[in-house]
């Protein structure tokens, strides 16, 4: 059997693979900590629950339209005009199954053959790989840890060709949890509308922020920005929905339609079900997804200053999401192993610690911790973390 070049140019999940491996382990009764995965611990809040349970015993079980309920996009264009006073209309808005479903109907609507997207770095593990399944080609930008991970305009001009269709923003971000500024954000979507390019803002961590900043969507700068952007966002993180898979995006409406067009001959609707629950997450807030923010909030504040403690580690201290992205370059050089990624494969099986390596996010001297598990089950890493650096050091 001969696969198709876009299949076999996509390069497996490194989070999905640590986080199997973790449980594979689990399973054979080990005492693994994982700190891999992707999603709060926290189930999600009983309100959505019990309102997705009513509208299946009310018979909202069949198709709703490909692109989702007409009363979710509204609760979902409230939401923007109430966090961000943006306008959006339903026919602005689709609903997907999860944000990555966004975000691949996105670049197989927006993408020819050959056209390229900045991608800056450190990236979430599946951009590049969506962009390389809808026929582009991934460009990459550093986004340097002097620079908290940002990247510089300059660099995106040196990046810039005439095959650039797309820049991919996201802020929080995935994995390092830094966020850009208003004054950054303007500078890259002034740079956008000069090249006319396309603006990709993957906005899934808004709601999970610290230290009292606040979350600016670069659309609402102007509208010109606006109509330059596509907003990515869902309710996986902010309500601990991850497993009922919806995402949604805002912008254009004929790349919307587009959009809805590709999704009704792949996946048709996100499940009806999910769309009720989301519903009921954006218009009956009961305080849950403060709640675990602060968590999320406290957790950063005291496990931040254990890990900097670890012989050859430093961080830089997130702003949002739920993440720690050290730099381990000078653990892994006094070891015996060669790579982060052979170090971090014998963190699990010497000290039954799963940690992802950064080399799946494009930053392969470090690693991406998450700390959406309990308070002990992270301090009891990082002591098995350090004890692991000391024995190899």
């Amino acid at each position: 059997m001969k696969f198709s070049s876009r299949v076999t140019s996509i390069t497996p999940s490194s989070t999905l693979a640590i986080t199997a491996k973790a449980k594979q382990l689990k399973a054979e009764g080990h005492d693994v900590i994982g700190l891999g995965a992707g999603e709060p611990d926290f189930n999600t809040p009983q309100y959505i629950i019990e309102a997705s349970y009513k509208s299946m015993l009310e018979g909202h079980t069949k198709y709703t339209p490909a692109a989702g309920l007409p009363d979710l996009k509204k609760a979902v264009a409230d939401k923007f005009k109430a966090d961000q006073g943006i306008d959006y209309t339903n026919e602005e808005i689709i609903v997907t199954s999860g944000a990555k479903h966004s975000l691949s109907l996105l670049f197989q609507t927006i993408l020819q053959e050959g056209e390229e997207v900045i991608i800056p770095t450190p990236y979430w593990v599946s951009y590049p790989e969506q962009v390389k399944i809808a026929g582009g080609n991934p460009v990459f930008v550093e986004g340097k840890e002097e620079h908290d991970f940002k990247v510089t305009l300059a660099q995106l001009e040196e990046a810039v060709t005439d095959k650039t269709k797309a820049l991919i923003v996201n802020s929080p971000s995935n994995p390092t949890g830094v966020m850009y500024e208003e004054s950054e954000l303007k500078e890259i979507g002034d740079f956008c509308l000069k090249h006319n390019i396309v603006i990709v803002s993957d906005e899934i961590y808004e709601k999970l922020i610290y230290d009292g900043k606040k979350h600016v969507s670069i659309a609402q700068l102007s509208p010109e920005l606006k109509e330059q952007t596509l907003i990515v966002n869902g309710v996986s993180k902010s309500h601990s929905m991850t497993g009922w898979r919806i995402g949604y995006t805002a912008g254009n409406k004929e790349i919307i339609k587009k959009m809805s067009n590709v999704a009704s001959h792949t996946t048709s609707n996100p499940a009806v079900m999910s769309q009720y629950g989301a519903i009921a997450a954006y218009t009956e807030d009961d305080g849950s997804v403060e709640h675990m923010r602060t968590a999320f909030e406290d957790r950063l504040n005291k496990v931040y200053p254990q890990l900097n403690e670890i012989p050859g580690f430093s961080c830089v201290k997130p702003q949002g999401a739920f993440y720690l992205f050290p730099n381990v370059k000078e653990a892994v050089e006094k070891s015996s192993y060669d790579t982060t990624d052979d170090w971090v494969k014998a963190l699990l099986e010497e000290e039954k610690v799963a940690v992802v390596p950064g080399s799946g996010f494009g930053a392969p001297d470090n690693i991406r911790l998450s700390y959406a598990t309990s308070l002990d089950q992270i301090e009891g890493a990082l002591e098995r973390i350090k004890r692991f650096v000391e024995k190899h050091s």
